[in-house]
């Protein structure tokens, strides 16, 4: 006897886990971290952090596509979709509003300029702080949608054991 498995967009909440495990492991372990190392000049940490939060933001970039495309195909619940695009309008406005405004300020304090100071890096960890509760929530009805729709295919399995939709 052959059984339909959920969709492989059941899942998606395997790679919100990941992204909040990235999440945790940079934003909120090594970049604070990074700054207790008393031989550490700032600059360099800047430029680690530059690298560092750069590569975080392409793998962030990849899981929300995957996020996205998962939801859109799949059979998400409108909780999911919501909190999955409040997630990935986070990431956009860090990527497009927030980068571009850190990133000028940190490369100049590489090059040895004086720079004065602004609140994008405040407003940055806040959005970052926002987007994981965001993602745990957003996992957490992923793991329902996922339940649900068991749930469903083990029904539609009982009541028609011979013949695979």
């Amino acid at each position: 006897m052959k059984t339909k498995s959920p969709p492989l967009s059941s899942w998606i909440f395997i790679v919100t886990i990941l992204w909040i495990g990235f999440l945790l492991a940079i934003s909120f372990m090594e970049a604070p971290l990074k700054f207790r190392a008393p031989s550490l000049t700032l600059p360099v940490a800047l430029e680690i952090g530059y690298i560092v939060f750069h590569a975080l933001n392409l793998v962030e970039i990849i899981f929300a596509a995957l996020i996205l495309a998962a939801t859109y195909f799949g059979l998400a619940s409108r909780k999911s979709i919501l909190f999955a695009i409040g997630v990935i309008g986070i990431l956009i406005i860090q990527t497009v509003l927030l980068f571009t405004k850190l990133d000028a300020r940190t490369l100049a304090i590489i090059n040895g300029l004086e720079t004065s100071s602004t609140p994008y890096h405040i407003v940055y960890m806040v959005m970052e702080v926002i987007k994981l509760i965001g993602l745990v929530v957003l996992a957490f009805y992923q793991l329902n949608d996922f339940k649900l729709s068991v749930i469903k295919l083990t029904r539609q399995n009982l009541e028609n054991p011979n013949h695979v939709r």
